[in-house]
């Protein structure tokens, strides 16, 4: 108990340090004095943070505050203090109150600032940034913020929107209307609708898709960007992660662009044990989470979630650069483009497989889904590391986890130690040679059972399974490539490299080039990587150097 106090203890000093006046010195010349009169707003959530406070002389009440109007203190901030959390990198909406309880002076530093305050100020900028980190970690922790999700619980359009705001990193709540009158008034006054969200400035939308609660959300943004980027990164997985990383980070203007969340598949993975530098492992989710943070830091422009519908090449040669369209008709132009768009899941050929999705059929093993299989039978069919690594997590949940492979066994897809953890592992059945062949029961109640085959004997077997995990592998996100020019082979992944040739005559590109010059790609889209987080990062970092190459030697040509 005594360490258990201690640990609190020090994660609340980080959380909440007071900075000395050398500190307050170091950053005044990124802000500046404002003046506030007892009672007056700071900031109030899910309007844009103004940038980071330092009270200077005063007191601060912090507070939570969601869309049917509960107010939950936080925290009295005085002089010393400094108030901001993940979202004043990037200007997004606060996602907290801050009220001056009586004349209160402070230091703001706008978030353009606050940027070039945490790199030029290094010592000092660690301690903000993992401040800021942690509280926003407290303030998902705490489920008193964000949007309000109100409907069962455990619904399928509950748990879509609870894995959307969960895999961007944004902290929500979910409300039983049975246990709340409020809620439950506010559901009958809309109908029939199953789900209910009340974003934070308390408007109300029944059954909204991720994209429509993204913008009430003030989670991307909505204005045109006409300004011509260095390099616009599609898709922010690993690969797109890193290279807007390190691009950024070395001066250029970066803006990246996802259809649904930062992290990609590895975002979903339980634990990651086998990157380098993380003996202990590290969840897919909390490694995505620190090099989206990461890549704010360096002012990378983030739209997520934004879709892009098609890429414009038709002026990569004469003009130097290429556009893609957004889906809400938005257009982006850059010198440079990093297809890193990845792969979505692959469906097996099983009939009815579309009706049990999020109701009983999965594409990932989060923490939500594992809640749902609490000391259940499950089967999880896929026999690579991805699938071995939600077969350990949700082993520790389930009773049992039935793991299908076609193969004879798991040694040509999966890595050795997933291999020995899985055959340590008790609650374990792998069952090799066998495939999905039907799914049990309605959609409005959800899957409840199912049957396989085994595919030397042909028996078949039911299995009580109410939630299954598929892991077999992906089809490559280039969809929105068709009409540009850059090759692909013949499942879909971009050629890069010697395997690219573009344009007349046809030259070779450059490593990690597709056959379009500036547009390179990285990651799983394209064909031959790796398919390991490490690979991904790898190339995301490589790639910059060609994209500093074919600037240069654009900037020779004009």
């Amino acid at each position: 108990m005594a360490t258990e106090r201690i640990e609190v203890e020090t994660r609340r000093h980080q959380m909440f340090p007071v900075l000395s006046a050398a500190d307050i010195g170091r950053i005044r010349r990124f802000g500046t004095v404002r003046h506030y009169h007892r009672g007056a707003c700071l900031f109030q959530a899910g309007e844009p943070g103004p940038g980071m406070f330092v009270v200077l002389q005063g007191t601060v009440s912090i507070s939570q505050r969601d869309g049917l109007g509960h107010v939950v203190p936080i925290e009295h901030q005085g002089p010393g203090h400094f108030l901001a959390e993940i979202a004043q990198l990037s200007g997004r909406p606060a996602l907290v109150d801050g009220h001056a309880e009586d004349d209160v002076e402070t230091l703001l530093v706008p978030p353009d600032q606050l940027r070039a305050l945490i790199i030029a100020e290094a010592d000092l900028g660690e301690r903000l940034v993992r401040a800021m980190i942690l509280r926003r970690v407290a303030l998902i922790e705490s489920g008193a913020s964000g949007p309000v999700l109100i409907g069962p619980p455990q619904s399928a359009a509950v748990l879509r929107l609870e894995n959307f705001l969960g895999r961007n990193g944004y902290p929500y709540h979910v409300v039983d209307a049975t246990q709340d009158a409020d809620a439950a008034a506010l559901l009958e006054q809309y109908g029939e609708s199953e789900l209910l969200v009340v974003c934070p400035d308390g408007s109300v939308m029944p059954n909204p898709t991720e994209h429509a609660l993204a913008r009430c959300l003030g989670m991307v943004d909505t204005v045109e960007h006409e300004d011509l980027f260095d390099v616009l990164v599609v898709g922010a997985g690993p690969a797109g992660l890193a290279t807007a990383v390190y691009a950024a980070s070395e001066g250029l203007r970066v803006i990246v662009v996802d259809c649904r969340s930062f992290g990609g598949q590895a975002g979903a993975s339980a634990r990651i044990e086998n990157y380098l530098g993380f003996p202990t492992g590290i969840s897919g989710g909390a490694l995505a989470g620190r090099a989206y943070v990461q890549a704010q830091k360096f002012g990378v422009e983030m739209l997520i979630p934004a879709q892009v519908l098609s890429l414009d090449c038709s002026q990569a040669e004469s003009q130097g650069q290429v556009s893609v369209q957004l889906v809400d008709g938005r257009k982006l132009r850059s010198k440079t483009l990093v297809i890193a768009s990845g792969a979505r899941y692959r469906r097996p050929e099983v009939p009815r497989l579309a009706e049990f999705e999020g109701r009983g059929i999965w594409y990932w093993a989060s923490a939500l889904e594992a809640k749902l299989c609490a000391q259940q039978e499950v089967a999880l069919v896929g026999g690579g590391n991805s699938a071995g690594q939600a077969a350990v997590f949700l082993s520790q949940h389930a009773a049992k986890v039935n793991v299908l492979v076609r193969g004879p066994s798991l040694a040509a897809t999966m890595s050795r130690y997933l291999i020995d953890r899985i055959e340590a592992t008790p609650n374990i059945s792998l069952r090799p040679h066998t495939e999905l062949v039907h799914l049990h029961g309605e959609p409005a109640g959800g899957l409840n059972g199912a049957t396989w085959r085994d595919r030397l004997s042909g028996g078949e077997e039911d299995c009580p399974a109410r939630n299954i995990f598929l892991f077999i592998g992906a089809v490559p996100e280039t969809d929105w490539l068709q009409g540009c020019g850059v090759a692909l082979d013949k499942h879909g992944f971009v050629l890069t490299g010697q395997a690219a040739r573009g344009g007349f005559p046809a030259k070779t590109a450059a490593p990690l080039e597709s056959s379009v010059p500036g547009v390179f790609a990285v990651g799983d889209v394209r064909c031959g990587s790796v398919k390991r987080v490490g690979g991904a990062i790898g190339e995301g970092a490589a790639v910059v150097a060609l994209i500093h190459q074919h600037l240069a030697s654009a900037a020779t040509a004009a």
